[in-house]
């Protein structure tokens, strides 16, 4: 009979304890291995969602909230930027491009942004991969909308369904402040899948937004005239009747000059400082934001993984505990092995050899319930948050995890190792009870 083959049979003999033991093993390693692979791919995923714009401006509180707000929809912009405050801005600096949005509606938790054609022609949701439809085109009229692919996917829209938009972001469940029962909008395209924020959300005209909430708000200045006529519903308001002051954004877009294949510019800091010093407004570099964003949850971010090692380390002392409370009823098969010839050497490796196996059991079945837990997390995250996360591990990851827990059982298993290897055969044999 092998060595392997006593570890084996003195495992199975011990079946409910190993399973337990190996168990605590594998969810530690699943824990670290999830931790760590979803650190870096969110990272990886956030800094994709900035796509090619260098600048965003917006009347938000801070840059950061500006660039979660604007490009990541976590929230609508608190405040608006006026029309000739964008055409300023868009004559103060010869911009290779600028891009104004609009956000402030929903269709049933989806974010809805109003913007111009040229966000489909020149900004890259993804910085190198331009936008691409899967069918139709982008809008080119009023009441026109170009549909994300997650949106598309979560509320079964194709090419010719009306969205009826509601004021307000709202939630999944439809919930919002208003619906603009009066104007609902015709889907004309819909959008691959580009793996960033942009995904979820439904894109429309800024006449659309305009007209829409110009209306309304006639309608309501109307009514507080005239509380006694009934006629103030037919009110409409065309593109070309719209005031100045119902032509409002919550954000711009800006890409300085750059030569051609290169995304970094020296003109970079001179339209960041120009628009700081002559304008009001919030501007934020987006990159550099989502830098920042990971600096401020590095600190989390240590804890958790600090968390999981210390489950790792507490499946190791589980380890120990079933290795070395097993000893006592071990007594006479270890006394048996010497008698049989076995020395205290070979009697101390075989206990150190099944603390390795319990740590390698748990290490394989640690990283598969990691390949699951990660396949559900980048699932869920790309369905609340728009954010496609790649769930795969590391190769060195997984090695490094591996070798780590094998190692800590095998420490763990030095105790009842000392314990095996001390026992005297006569201690051993004598009967039980």
């Amino acid at each position: 009979m092998t060595d392997f083959t006593i570890v084996l049979r003195s495992l199975s003999l011990r079946r409910f304890s190993t399973t337990v033991t190996v168990t605590m093993v594998a969810v530690s390693v699943a824990l670290l291995l999830v931790l760590l692979a979803m650190r870096d791919a969110g990272r990886a995923a956030f800094r994709r969602g900035t796509g090619n714009a260098h600048l965003l401006v917006s009347a938000d509180t801070s840059p950061l909230v500006a660039v979660l707000n604007g490009m990541f929809y976590a929230n609508a912009p608190s405040q608006p930027i006026n029309w000739a405050a964008y055409m300023k801005i868009r004559e103060a600096f010869p911009w290779s491009w600028t891009i104004p949005t609009q956000l402030g509606d929903s269709f049933r938790g989806s974010p809805v942004m109003a913007t111009s054609k040229e966000f489909f022609t020149s900004f890259e949701p993804v910085l190198g991969q331009p936008w691409t439809f899967v069918a139709g085109k982008a809008f080119e009229a009023p009441y026109e909308a170009v549909v994300g692919a997650e949106a598309a996917r979560m509320h079964g829209l194709k090419v010719g369904s009306e969205l009826v938009l509601a004021h307000g972001m709202g939630t999944a469940s439809g919930a919002a402040a208003h619906e603009h029962e009066d104007h609902p909008v015709e889907v004309v395209g819909i959008l691959a899948p580009t793996g960033s924020a942009h995904d979820r959300a439904i894109f429309t005209s800024l006449e659309t937004s305009w007209c829409v909430h110009a209306e309304e708000s006639r309608l309501k200045e109307a009514n507080a005239a005239n509380p006694g006529e009934d006629d103030h519903g037919h009110l409409h308001v065309d593109p070309e009747d719209l005031r100045d002051s119902e032509k409002l954004i919550t954000g711009i877009l800006l890409r300085v000059p750059t030569r051609p294949g290169e995304q970094v510019s020296s003109a970079l800091p001179v339209a960041f400082d120009l628009l700081r010093r002559q304008f009001p407004f919030t501007v934020a570099q987006p990159a550099q934001q989502v830098g920042r964003l990971f600096e401020i949850v590095s600190g989390v971010d240590t804890l958790f993984i600090a968390m999981a090692v210390a489950v790792m380390v507490a499946g190791a002392l589980s380890v120990m505990l079933a290795l070395y409370n097993s000893m006592d009823l071990r007594r006479r098969q270890v006394a048996i092995l010497r008698v049989l010839g076995a020395s205290q050497g070979r009697v101390f490796g075989l206990v150190l050899a099944e603390s390795a196996i319990i740590g390698l059991l748990g290490s394989g079945l640690g990283i598969a319930l990691a390949a699951v837990f990660g396949t559900v997390a980048s699932a869920e995250l790309q369905r609340r948050v728009g954010l496609v996360i790649d769930p795969s591990m590391d190769l060195r990851t997984i090695v490094l995890c591996t070798a780590a827990a094998t190692f800590l059982a095998c420490a763990a298993g030095i105790v009842p190792a000392l314990r095996a290897y001390r026992t005297a055969v006569v201690q051993g044999l004598r009967p039980l009870g």
